[in-house]
């Protein structure tokens, strides 16, 4: 078995919700192939690693802290290469009538807006910089829809929906605009549910398993290398054979 290899040097990738988890994995994957790597997060994460991620503080939600940051970036590396949308929220498992709405909301606004937030302060510098890479952590929930998760399953579509919008805007200026639509995931938070819970996800996935991280990060690096050159505005499944469209 082989695995790709790339060549980043050079190049800065900005991932959003990379304190742990999934982004993490995606921000350690790209500095392994030699990219300078950000982390925009509320919180830091681990720092101790040679290789941890810059990270500067970014609330999704908080259109002035995503300025900030695209400032102090540009000001520390000079350019964003890669963009990965990766933060997110997922909220409480209720029927829609049950959600308070100000979680519902809450979903929305870190999901669907910090997304819109972060794409419109930095697609003017990949636009001018007439190159660049933005993938958008979508899930199979925004294409199937999620029971008992109806707000994280609306705001997840229209980060599907906003991926194919943006891909066609940017599409004659060398920035491609992808998004990706995991299923369930093996990370940490899996350890705040039920075995029974996580068991019912695992039966779900026609391979019989969770996805890894690592799997995660690989589907992001190759839409964000010189590989993947004629896909724009589209979502590519990671659902182990769950997704039927």
């Amino acid at each position: 078995m082989s695995a790709a290899r790339y060549d980043f040097s050079g190049r800065v990738a900005v991932v959003t919700g990379a304190a742990g988890g999934i982004g993490r994995a995606i921000c350690d994957a790209f500095a392994s192939f030699g990219a300078r790597t950000v982390n925009w997060d509320r919180v830091a994460g681990d720092t101790s690693a040679l290789h941890a991620p810059r990270h500067v503080e970014v609330d999704v939600t908080r259109a002035q802290t995503v300025d900030a940051a695209l400032a102090a970036t540009l000001a520390e590396f000079g350019r964003i290469d890669f963009l990965v949308n990766n933060a997110g929220f997922a909220g409480s498992t209720v029927p829609l009538d049950a959600y308070s709405p100000d979680e519902w909301q809450h979903i929305v606004d870190v999901n669907l807006l910090g997304t819109y937030h972060v794409c419109r302060h930095v697609v003017p510098a990949m636009r001018n910089a007439g190159a660049g890479r933005i993938v958008n952590v979508a899930s199979l929930a925004g294409k199937e829809g999620t029971p008992n998760a109806s707000a994280y399953s609306a705001a997840k579509a229209g980060v599907i929906a906003l991926t194919k919008s943006l891909g066609k805007e940017l599409a004659q200026t060398g920035v491609l605009v992808n998004a990706i639509a995991p299923a369930a995931v093996d990370t940490p938070l899996l350890a705040q549910m039920s075995p029974a819970h996580v068991q019912t996800m695992i039966d779900k996935s026609p391979l019989g398993r969770l996805g890894t991280v690592q799997e995660v990060a690989d589907l992001v690096l190759w839409l964000c290398s010189d590989s993947c050159t004629f896909s724009t505005g589209a979502t590519f499944d990671l659902s182990g054979g769950r997704a039927t469209y």
